[in-house]
């Protein structure tokens, strides 16, 4: 049973379905072959008991929150500020981009849209500024994967739903991990550029006047991060409450700067729209296959496989690391997510994994699939910006920012208070 689902999947994602259908798919072709019940019509109730979720509405929330922060030109005047700040260390204005995309991260919720945003702005500078174009594009990929890592973040609220955890302990458990691998990204550019000094670029030099005038167009995406965070911690607002705080400060922010116009509305409206259908897909028909997985007994029987090892929690945790490092050279984030975790999560939570720290440790593998390759997301997000080059550069360049993510998950394991400290204290 375990053998024919994983073919099937595979089969469906070479055909080049579109994961959300592919996963659905899997599910009607598994329904006839081991069930004795016609459990597609259960179909229906699925997809509407899984829309019908309040935390659920926090992620068109954070897609339209991050759209409008684009749209309204906060992401330029942003990056500006940070190439002013950080373009006097070795790797100049690649030190801008995960800066950059650390701060959009705090805001938008979403890699893809970190990625793209940043990259939008940045990529135009390798040529004007002599940079090492590998490692530049590679730092915009790398940059781009903090969005789900840094709160408020889509995939920790749908790890929260998945697992019923606490989504305000998962944002503070996300902070501290989140920054840190900023660092070690910032670090791997010091490195690469100290030992190879030509792929620095050249300076741009700045007054400490020009400096702190660039500080106002930081004030943006602070002010909001610090409103839908800020507001889930003084316990004025759910996280889906906050998130609908954020749209509307983006909105007053966009105002404000003169920004908004029906036509970037409704353009930011439009693109809202497909993200979500398109990750409501995935959610639905991932649904939908863990229902006939479990109707099954297909769920059980891998439960019973992996269990019937006997290995200790620290292999089992190797075990866990290694497999998604694999699955995820193959599936979307998102939909490995949602059909791995309902399977995983029980199973290391049982060896006394805290919750809390293992949705740290799933995010951080999910960040590495975004950037490992056949499939990885952010890969394809920086490429389709550039004008011409092979994608070989891309991965060539994200390479060294996967093993930043293996430096953080070693430090992860042997020093848990670092997800957990924030937890224990606002918990």
């Amino acid at each position: 049973m375990i053998t024919t689902a994983l073919i099937l999947l595979l089969v469906l994602i070479g055909l080049s379905i579109p994961v959300g259908a592919a996963l659905g798919v899997l599910g009607l072709l598994l329904d006839p072959l081991y069930s004795m019940l016609p459990l597609t019509r259960a179909i229906g109730e699925l997809a509407w008991s899984t829309n019908n979720e309040f935390l659920m509405v926090a992620i068109p929330l954070f897609i339209l929150l991050g759209e409008i922060l684009l749209r309204a030109g906060f992401a330029e005047r942003m990056y500006s500020a940070m190439s002013l700040w950080l373009s006097w260390l070795p790797g100049g204005l690649m030190h801008a981009n995960i800066g950059a995309s650390t701060l959009f991260a705090a805001t938008s919720g979403s890699s893809v849209a970190t990625a793209a945003t940043v990259g939008t702005v940045a990529i135009p500078q390798i040529k004007r500024y002599g940079y090492n174009e590998p490692l530049f594009l590679g730092s915009l990929a790398a940059g781009g994967t903090l969005g789900i890592l840094i709160p408020p973040s889509i995939n920790l609220v749908i790890y929260g739903v998945l697992t019923n955890s606490s989504v305000p302990k998962l944002y503070l458990a996300g902070i501290i991990p989140g920054f840190l691998l900023a660092a070690l990204f910032m670090l791997v550019i010091i490195a690469a550029c100290i030992a190879k000094p030509s792929w620095s670029g050249h300076k741009i030099r700045a007054s400490w006047g020009e400096r702190f005038r660039s500080l106002v167009h930081l004030a943006p995406p602070l002010g909001i991060f610090f409103l839908v965070v800020g507001s889930i911690y003084a316990g004025l607002a759910t996280p889906t409450e906050a998130a609908a705080l954020g749209v509307l400060g983006a909105l007053i922010l966009a105002a404000w700067f003169r920004r908004l116009t029906w036509t970037m509305l409704r353009t930011c409206i439009e693109g809202t729209m497909q993200a979500t259908a398109m990750i409501m897909l995935i959610v639905i028909g991932a649904a939908f296959l863990n229902f006939i997985m479990s109707a099954t007994g297909l769920t059980d029987a891998i439960t019973g496989s992996i269990t019937g090892l006997g290995l200790s929690p620290g292999w089992m945790l190797l075990i866990v690391i290694l497999f998604y490092l694999v699955l995820g050279c193959f599936m979307e984030t998102l939909s490995m997510m949602i059909t791995t975790i309902p399977i995983v999560a029980p199973i290391m939570m049982a060896l006394g994994y805290d919750p809390i720290w293992l949705g740290i440790i799933i995010i951080i593998l999910v960040e590495a699939a975004l950037i490992t390759p056949p499939v990885g997301l952010n890969l394809f997000v920086v490429q389709s910006l550039r004008k011409s080059g092979s994608m070989g550069a891309v991965i060539t360049g994200a390479l060294p920012f996967v093993l930043a993510m293996f430096l953080l998950l070693a430090l992860l394991a042997f020093f848990p208070g670092l997800a957990l400290w924030l937890p224990s204290i606002f918990g």
